[in-house]
């Protein structure tokens, strides 16, 4: 039982939280489309390279790499799994468990799955549920805020975190702080959801007025007493799919079932705007949710003529604009441009004024009605082993590009409608047709028969690359049997 005689399933698999540390629970299975051509459903911003060689998620894990924090906590999508421990692995961290949503249904159900896992270990054990897909670039300012709410999070309340606003914007939610309850804390006296223009203004003349970052720092028997009060039916679907969850190579996955009867909503709206012993703590550093294209331009380098320019694209005469090409075979020309975003892909091109950014996520919408496969995903498709992307389609013919990561394998499958031919362009490849396991090296080639069980792996060092041109009648992903699977799709 927690403080409130709430009833907590076990969570073995988590094992034991780390006595008196604060473990930071990492959300990342949004699938955003504000930073669309470069952010998709199938790999959204949190992934992606935004703003240097490491992608929002890697530098959000980074963020906790000192003594005052346990292993992140990860909670993401099915999809994202193995992406989020790719990126990990790249990046040299470790996370405490990844948890699997089994469907995107907000902040709050994400939070309360995390507080319940938590809490089987440790009810008074201390969370700070962060996004994966925000800029924050002064850490020592940040850990010196999250200690100061670390106080109060003990005495029972729920910290949030407030931005020192700089201009009247509409696009967040704002705080209004009351009076001070511990050194560097304040009580919360009202959440205000996105203001109007004038409403925005009144509250940036007001000094003591904050931006919503939507950081959260509490005890996880504190925040579930939240849930039990103000979202009872929420938690209890929650504490079921907790309940039915089951590990999965390391992973632990919730229940669908018991998942998808949890309201799809924000931890603002279902628990923080009606919760009382909230508390803020100011964050004087720079902070961004990069949440549109026009919030890079202003994180973005800049040159004298006040233009950002990223990846393979070139300024000519331009003024106020960002310019940025993630193609290496896309050459982006901004010529005497002013106030606009031009973001060139492999696939597709967005172009638009700057401060129009923020309905970019309108024109996605517009291209899911016309059924555009750019408005969700991208020409390259991430899968556990590495990735693929098509080169080239035709009638009865794809040629794709399939890099494999050291190591890693394909499943065992067969085609019921294409055959396939590959081509090793670097490394070496294990590659299995019917009974026969042969290595193609460099330059070399074999045909895979239509019907035949086959599977391809990488048993080196280095990433294997090969070129695969698939005939057939019909050559969708869909039309594959799969015998046996590593990863167990």
């Amino acid at each position: 039982m927690d403080g409130s005689g709430h009833q907590l399933r076990s969570a073995a698999f988590v094992g034991a939280v780390d006595g008196g540390l604060i473990t930071p629970v990492i959300l990342c299975g949004g699938s955003g489309t504000r930073l669309w051509p470069v952010s998709r459903q199938s790999y959204p911003k949190q992934f992606a390279p935004i703003l240097g060689d490491e992608s929002l998620f890697q530098m959000a894990a980074a963020r906790f790499q000192t003594a005052e924090f346990a292993a992140p906590m990860v909670v993401t999508a099915q999809d994202f799994r193995f992406i989020v421990t790719d990126q990990l692995a790249a990046a040299g961290l470790a996370a405490k468990s990844i948890v699997i949503e089994p469907e995107a249904r907000n902040t709050a159900p994400a939070a309360a799955a995390a507080a319940l896992i938590l809490a089987a270990s440790d009810p008074r054990a201390l969370m700070l549920i962060v996004p994966s897909d925000h800029l924050i670039e002064d850490m020592d300012l940040f850990r010196a805020a999250v200690d100061r709410g670390a106080v109060a999070a003990r005495d029972g309340r729920i910290v949030t975190f407030g931005i020192r606003p700089d201009r009247a914007e509409t696009g967040f939610g704002w705080l209004r702080p009351g009076v001070m309850t511990h050194p560097g804390v304040e009580a919360l006296n009202g959440f205000v959801e996105k203001p109007d223009a004038a409403q925005a203004e009144s509250l940036l003349a007001d000094p003591r007025c904050l931006w919503n970052s939507g950081i959260f720092l509490a005890r996880a028997d504190v925040l579930l007493q939240a849930f039990a009060t103000h979202a009872p039916d929420l938690l209890a679907t929650v504490e079921a799919s907790v309940a039915g969850g089951t590990a999965d190579l390391g992973f632990f996955r919730l229940q669908a079932d018991a998942w998808a009867g949890a309201d799809c909503i924000s931890i603002d709206y279902a628990v923080m705007e009606k919760a009382r012993d909230l508390a803020v703590v100011r964050y004087d550093g720079r902070w961004s949710d990069l949440g549109s294209w026009a919030a890079i331009w202003q994180e973005t380098p800049r040159d004298e003529h006040d233009t950002a320019v990223q990846g393979r694209a070139t300024s000519m005469g331009c003024e106020g604009s960002l310019l940025r090409s993630d193609h290496e075979g896309v050459e982006l020309i901004g010529i005497g441009l002013k106030n606009i975003v031009a973001v060139a892909t492999r696939d597709a091109v967005m172009v638009a004024d700057l401060t129009q950014s923020q309905s970019v996520k309108l024109a996605v919408d517009m291209l899911k009605r016309r059924g555009a496969a750019q408005a969700t995903t991208f020409s390259r498709d991430h899968r556990p082993w590495g990735w693929f992307e098509s080169l080239a389609t035709g009638d009865r013919f794809q040629v794709k590009r399939i890099h494999v990561q050291p190591g890693q394998a394909l499943s065992l499958q067969s085609h019921m409608h294409r055959a396939e031919h590959w081509i090793v362009v670097q490394g070496t490849a294990r590659v299995t047709v019917g009974e026969e396991v042969r290595l193609i090296s460099e330059n070399q080639s074999i045909y895979v028969p239509l019907g035949a069980k086959h599977r391809l792996e990488n048993p080196g060092r280095l990433p294997m690359v090969l070129i695969e041109v698939q005939t057939g009648g019909y050559l969708g992903e869909d039309d594959i049997i799969r015998y046996e699977d590593r990863y167990a799709r």
